[in-house]
């Protein structure tokens, strides 16, 4: 039997609501979905879903709150035995809720959302044990405070730390510097970075050893230490990309820690769960 791991995702926790439909609306214009789901979101909480899957013990540390509607984040989260560390247990407000159309033929999605800008938090909020047990920390930006404070403490510890580069985030300059694994998607743009031989260059400074580049349904483009490649990446008629990213983290977190389980084994394994999680509608279907 594999041996179970301790994760830790911090960042974005948002509650998704999630539509399958022929099209997007057009401006005035009613349509009416042939399905429908509802799930616990954001970059860091889907990637700690898919390391529970995946036979692990998985935590989120984000921002949850007491609103009414976060039953229906924490049920999701118990479900899928995920633990939750929440950096703002009194805050009354409503959860960010991100509104997705799931295209029904081309998996393409369109998405409206609110992200952790409203909704900051400071390392004070941090319990004193968080690391204890954990043997990865994946970061993707939406607490950068919390995030920061919690990449230097798991470099002291000599935990590794990935990092969900879904876009630039201003206060990313200030977790790089401890980070092991920088995986991004060909939308993360650093300062004066317009290609992607810049991104490379830019968190090469960092002296990051690991960073890869992935894009969608084509190959992902590596750096390890300087040597750079390709890997080619799973090809399927999507029925639904939504989280694909998110999900790709998650499965990744997994299997770097595995014995005997190289970098770039660790993106093809992930990238082969990313694709599976593209055969079906919303972000958790795809477990069953």
């Amino acid at each position: 039997m594999a041996k179970s791991y301790h994760g830790l995702f911090v960042g974005l926790v948002t509650l998704d609501l999630i539509y399958l439909a022929d099209s997007p609306p057009q401006n005035n214009q009613k349509i009416v979905a042939t399905d429908y789901t509802a799930a616990a979101g954001g970059p860091a909480t889907n990637a700690g879903v898919t390391f529970s899957y995946l036979g692990n013990t998985a935590t989120v540390a984000g921002v949850v709150g007491s609103h009414s509607m976060t039953h229906l984040i924490k049920s999701d989260l118990a479900d899928r035995q995920v633990q939750i560390v929440d950096l703002h247990p009194t805050i009354n407000s409503p959860p960010p809720v991100s509104s997705i159309i799931v295209t029904q033929g081309t998996g393409e999605r369109a998405v409206i959302s609110m992200n952790a800008t409203k909704i900051q938090t400071s390392s004070a909020s941090l319990p004193t044990n968080i690391l204890d047990n954990v043997d990865i920390v994946l970061i993707d930006g939406h607490q950068m405070t919390v995030g920061k404070e919690i990449a230097i403490a798991a470099k002291a510890k000599n935990i590794p730390v990935a990092i969900d580069g879904g876009s630039w985030k201003s206060g990313f300059e200030h977790i790089l510097p401890y980070v092991d694994y920088a995986i991004c998607s060909s939308n993360f743009f650093p300062p004066n970075c317009r290609q992607e031989a810049d991104i490379f260059t830019y968190l090469g400074e960092f002296a990051i050893p690991y960073i890869a580049i992935t894009h969608g349904e084509q190959p992902i483009t590596y750096n390890l230490r300087g040597e750079r490649g390709e890997i080619e990446v799973p090809q399927l008629q999507a029925v639904d990309t939504l989280g694909a990213g998110d999900i790709f983290h998650g499965a990744f977190c997994h299997y770097i820690i595995q014995e005997n389980r190289n970098f770039t084994d660790a993106l093809a394994c992930a990238a082969d769960i990313a694709a599976l999680s593209c055969g079906s509608f919303g972000t958790r279907h795809w477990m069953k």
